[in-house]
């Protein structure tokens, strides 16, 4: 989180510092914050910040000042802010935004699930259900479990499944539930925690079991196979496989 501040205070004073030298010829306060915006996005990319704080880059300063001059009543501020807490919760501590996985990664993970092969499978971060709720409707001899930590994603994902007989959608992290019981665990979380959810993952799941991460790739392990999925954001499921040498 500092570093987004940081990508922000550069971003202000270079502009800034354009316009004193007169090199920039800025009349407006909005074309100074759409610059800003730009010049931090570019900071924060430099600095190897997480992809997605690049657009709240872009329409961060922006958005202020667009905001600013509605005059809006100071309750609408704290309605907006109270949304974001309870959607976002932890985001910036765990630095794990909400990502929703789509109907096209669905489909490739019910392709991985036999029909009527009563598995467990695990979605580790379900956000707002719209995948396990496809999981379980495609495959009723299995049963799904999803743990979200944001309270509004959490209340979307149980009451899409709390009718299915196969589902479960419990809250809280997924970090102080065990993945034992599990046959498929499926992530869709950042780079950032990939390393401690695979170290998570082979000290807790049986050997044979199944890891299977949506866009991100395990730190210096070789994933048994990789699955493309043919949406448009080329979306890539790594499978790691739990070996018989792991902890238990």
């Amino acid at each position: 989180m500092l570093w987004f501040f940081v990508a922000q205070l550069l971003g202000g004073g270079v502009i800034a510092g354009l316009v004193v030298a007169q090199v920039l010829a800025i009349h407006s306060l909005l074309t100074f914050a759409l610059l800003q915006g730009v010049c931090s996005a570019a900071f924060s990319a430099a600095l190897r910040g997480p992809r997605w704080w690049i657009p709240l880059h872009l329409i961060f300063l922006p958005g202020v000042v667009l905001v600013s001059g509605m005059h809006l009543d100071s309750g609408w501020f704290l309605a907006a802010f109270l949304a974001l807490v309870l959607i976002y919760w932890s985001t910036f501590q765990s630095r794990v935004p909400l990502y929703l996985s789509n109907a096209a990664t669905a489909q490739a993970l019910l392709e991985l699930i036999p029909g009527d092969s009563g598995l467990r499978i695990a979605d580790a971060g379900c956000g707002t259900g719209s995948l396990l709720l496809q999981l379980a409707q495609g495959r009723p001899g299995s049963y799904f479990e999803g743990m979200e930590v944001a309270p509004l994603p959490w209340l979307a994902a149980w009451l899409k499944l709390r009718k299915l007989p196969n589902s479960l959608v419990r809250w809280g992290s997924f970090w102080s539930w065990s993945f034992a019981e599990q046959d498929i665990v499926y992530v869709f979380l950042s780079p950032v925690p990939m390393t401690r959810v695979w170290n998570k993952a082979r000290a807790e799941m049986r050997p044979g079991t199944l890891l299977v991460s949506n866009s991100f790739a395990i730190p210096g392990v070789e994933p048994e196979r990789v699955i493309p999925v043919p949406d448009r954001r080329q979306t890539s499921l790594y499978l790691y496989r739990i070996g018989p040498g792991a902890k238990k």
